[in-house]
């Protein structure tokens, strides 16, 4: 499974694109665990202190707001899926 990161949160882990060791995870939190697991750099700008997402980091499934749309990172994920942490950018 691949993480596609942007912004700040790529930098961190060094690359565009992640793969996580976990390839069988059956939600979008599973998959998240996995990649902080694999990229630890990027645990602290994800996660607060309760290990809840960041209210500035989007977690994207398919291109959709996962908090938005669905059962949020309990939301099932497949190998096909297209996972993303976006922050928000801002700009003129």
């Amino acid at each position: 499974m691949h993480w596609k990161l942007f912004a700040d949160l790529r930098e961190r882990a060094g690359a565009e694109t992640v793969g996580v060791a976990e390839a069988n995870a059956e939600t979008v939190g599973e998959a998240l665990d996995a990649l902080l697991v694999d990229h630890d750099a990027l645990r602290e700008r994800v996660l607060d202190d309760d290990g809840d997402v960041v209210p500035d980091v989007n977690v994207l499934k398919n291109g959709a707001n996962v908090a938005d749309v669905g059962e949020g990172l309990d939301e099932p994920v497949s190998e096909g899926d297209e996972l993303a942490l976006f922050p928000p950018v801002s700009g003129g």
